[in-house]
């Protein structure tokens, strides 16, 4: 009589969509264990490797740092790196600089990787600094489009740094993959490139582990990744000089200088109806030393070999380089200061230049 029930027609659909439910269920359940013991073993290869004999300090590992393909590599800083006064110094000091460049921007960085990895923040920034504007879509959310645009903005970097000599510790995989490493390299470089008004900490270094996959298994190294060494090494400093010598310990002596270079320009500048008062501002935009040099060669500089009138950083410094190269082309020793000191209205590395004009051509009436 108890089971008749079972037995009905009726009430079998019933049933068989209850069992169905059940082990559907059940089965979703099972994939669910089995996709998380898979995401954990593979998390656990990834901290025996990080914590194996031959690593000396553990790190961090998340599911996705684990999920390599062959012979695909990641890597990331070692926690104890991260705890360093003069690492987080550096972090933050790079922090508050692109938030005061883009202040205007309504742009707010608080994690370098997070923020910088999709190409966003760096087009703006680049596009303040160097005073151009990037050719890229606005936003994009897709990972293709986010590489095509991190891949033009980097490329536009790359245009800057190379020629100075730059190594160029990154790239658009590393950015996009959000590491710290790549992009604090990135940054430094822009940071030096341009000179930036601020203090890097010194002698930053930093503990990075490596993680490789190799034939299915999970290996790891540790690596020391110098991001600062001195302020006079990044920037490419040049050793001390008499001007060193006259700000340092002369600067009473520095106004008859100052005088004498005025002096000297204007006696040639004047032949095209121009003068100068101000020695470090009216030389930063390399015009005067462009039309400056023709004038102690004795030619004619063509109008489209710099800019006349220039209105961005980048022109500004195109010309106080081509005005190198036609010092150099004069048999004048390269000048003992960067095209972006001189832009950057540095006193200092304007007197050298200038000095150097001086000692060369002062005999020319």
């Amino acid at each position: 009589m108890s089971s008749a029930p079972l037995r009905s027609p009726t009430l079998r659909p019933h049933r068989m969509k209850k069992d169905e439910s059940f082990l559907g269920k059940l089965g979703g359940t099972l994939a669910r264990k089995k996709k998380n013991k898979e995401v954990s073993d593979l998390q656990e290869e990834g901290r025996h490797a990080i914590n194996s004999p031959m690593s000396p300090a553990s790190a961090d590992i998340h599911p996705e740092d684990t999920l390599l393909e062959e012979n695909e590599e990641r890597t990331m800083i070692d926690p104890t790196s991260k705890d360093d006064p003069k690492f987080k110094e550096l972090v933050k000091v790079l922090i508050d600089w692109i938030n005061d460049v883009l202040v205007e921007e309504r742009i707010i960085v608080k994690q370098l990787e997070e923020d910088l990895y999709d190409g966003q923040v760096l087009q703006k920034l680049l596009e303040k600094l160097a005073g151009c504007k990037l050719n890229v879509a606005e936003v994009t959310q897709s990972e293709i489009g986010q590489k095509q645009k991190l891949q033009t903005v980097l490329e536009a970097v790359h245009g800057l740094l190379r020629p100075h000599g730059w190594a160029l510790q990154w790239t658009v995989d590393s950015i996009h993959g959000k590491s710290l490493v790549a992009t604090l390299h990135l940054l430094v470089s822009l940071a030096m490139h341009f000179r930036a008004p601020i203090r890097l900490p010194e002698h930053v270094s930093v503990q990075v582990v490596v993680v490789r996959k190799r034939e299915g298994l999970l290996h790891s190294s540790h690596v020391t990744e110098e991001l600062t060494t001195t302020t006079e090494m990044m920037m490419g400093r040049f050793e001390r000089d008499a001007f060193d010598t006259l700000f340092d310990h002369a600067p009473d002596k520095l106004s008859v200088v100052k005088k004498s270079l005025i002096t000297f320009v204007n006696k040639h500048l004047n032949k095209l109806n121009l003068e100068v008062t101000e020695l470090e501002t009216q030389f930063a935009d390399g015009v005067y030393l462009v039309l400056l040099m023709g004038l102690l060669e004795d030619y004619f500089v063509p109008l489209h070999n710099f800019y006349l009138t220039p209105d961005s950083f980048d022109q500004k410094v195109h010309n106080v380089a081509f005005a190198f190269e036609l010092m150099l082309d004069g048999g004048l020793k390269t000048p003992k200061a960067h095209p972006e000191d001189v832009v950057n209205l540095d006193l200092k590395s304007t007197l050298r230049v200038l000095y150097n004009l001086f000692t060369k051509y002062k005999h020319l009436e």
